[in-house]
């Protein structure tokens, strides 16, 4: 019972820093139309800004939250600007060799900066230990996972259901030159979507570094992984990024469980199922 309970728990938080970091590429692939593959680089990013401000600096763990999203975000301003809008609406292999190529101009970058070792995050004594619920403990880092991500999930619904920045988005999706004809200004809606992803991954990288180490070749390693979230998912489906992550942490954290020796088999074996059954993944929209 005992076991039962840990895997379900490891699983729950492995899924939800898996949807904070991955939700962002979703919007960015669902709604933006953008085939990102430097996702996963900018959430390393996030993780080594924050793994230098508490342990270089002496900054504490939210201090350090906090200036990693927002440098971040700064940081991929410029590349938004100078790079991505150039293949905003182009095909689809125009997107991958850009984005696959900025992913390993990041890694360079990484690797010559922070060195081609694994970077820490040492978290503060409120996330350290566990919570006795009586018949069991949890790791309060796991707990921090778990609500982090729902905390995710609310407000970026929230956002783009029942804000005007939402509606404007979603305008621009369905018709972007019919929207810029009634006054939305296009580009500036693509460049907040575009942080906001890029914040979002920032966030994740730093808050789940306990499941998901920082080094130098985070972005390819974890690239199919956050590709899969969103296929399984739904393109720019918040509920279905959110169902796939907690079925896929699930079956892949029971896998590595009972039967260490497959690796990520069933991961990947329960991903062809889903998608041979929901070819659209499990909330995706018809273009």
């Amino acid at each position: 019972m005992q076991t039962v309970f840990s895997v379900a728990v490891d699983a729950l938080a492995y899924g939800m820093v898996l949807f904070v970091i991955s939700i962002g590429l979703s919007v960015t692939m669902g709604l933006m139309r953008v085939v990102n593959l430097a996702h996963g680089a900018f959430a390393m990013i996030g993780g080594y800004i924050a793994s230098y401000a508490v342990r270089d600096l002496g900054l504490g763990y939210a201090a350090a939250v906090l200036i990693a999203v927002f440098g971040t975000v700064l940081i991929a301003i410029p590349i938004e600007r100078l790079l991505y809008r150039r293949i905003y609406g182009s095909p689809e292999l125009t997107q991958v060799l850009m984005t696959i190529g900025i992913t390993f101009c990041i890694i360079g970058i990484a690797n010559y900066v922070f060195g081609p070792t694994l970077k820490t995050i040492p978290l503060p004594a409120e996330l350290q230990g566990s919570v006795d619920l009586g018949f069991r403990s949890i790791a309060t880092h796991r707990i921090f996972a778990i609500a982090c991500g729902l905390a995710v999930a609310l407000g970026l619904w929230y956002l783009i259901e029942r804000t005007g920045f939402g509606v404007k988005l979603r305008a621009a999706v369905d018709d972007a030159a019919m929207a810029a004809a009634l006054g939305v200004r296009t580009d500036v809606v693509y460049a907040v979507s575009f942080a906001i992803g890029i914040g979002l991954a920032a966030f994740g990288g730093v808050v789940g570094a306990e499941l998901l180490p920082v080094e130098p070749y985070y972005a390819l390693r974890y690239m199919v992984t956050f590709l899969v979230v969103v296929s399984v998912g739904g393109a720019g489906s918040i509920p279905g990024a959110l169902l796939a992550c907690l079925v896929l942490g699930g079956i892949d954290t029971t896998g590595r469980y009972l039967w260490p020796e497959f690796g990520e088999f069933f991961f990947y074996a329960a991903v062809i199922a889903i998608i041979c059954v929901f070819p659209r993944g499990l909330a995706g929209r018809a273009r």
